[in-house]
């Protein structure tokens, strides 16, 4: 049953990535933008960032879907969860309405406020899942089982 859990937690948290990243992916500008928003990082670290956080994402959802190198993809997924949680939080905190530029986007939102707990929320969910991943990484429908398959002559040297 857990390797079925496990399934559905790589499909839904990989699909996440995926879209999110695709998103922003066909707009490496505007993905710039939303991370220069959060105020958090120096402007010489905002394009990089900006630029290189969304093919993660994708590649990121990409190995989660496929279920390949599970435990490294969920790990890194859980990183990343636990950054955005922190700063939804911190422009919450701080006072500031922007959009969280989690899907495309980003930049100022006037109804920011009232959709940070509903993002920290989502988010917080989706590292659960992750988590779940990094302990349990051998699911069902997986390129792993297929690639690292242990053959029980190799169990028993």
């Amino acid at each position: 049953m857990k390797e079925w859990l496990g399934l559905v937690a790589r499909l839904v948290v990989g699909s996440v990535w995926i879209w999110a990243g695709a998103a922003k992916v066909l707009d490496p500008a505007q993905s710039v933008d939303a991370v220069r928003a959060y105020q958090l990082l120096p402007g010489s670290m905002a394009q990089p960032v900006g630029q290189l956080l969304p093919v993660l994402e994708v590649v990121v959802g990409a190995m989660l879907v496929l279920g390949l190198l599970t435990r490294g993809a969920a790990v890194v997924s859980s990183l990343l969860f636990v950054a955005f949680i922190i700063g939804i939080a911190s422009v919450w905190a701080r006072g500031l309405s922007i959009d969280c530029g989690c899907f495309g986007g980003g930049g100022y939102d006037p109804d920011a406020s009232s959709k940070y707990p509903w993002e920290i929320g989502r988010d917080a969910v989706l590292l659960l899942l992750s988590l779940f991943l990094v302990w349990l990484p051998s699911t069902r429908l997986s390129l792993d089982s297929v690639l690292f398959r242990r053959t029980p002559e190799l169990e028993g040297s």
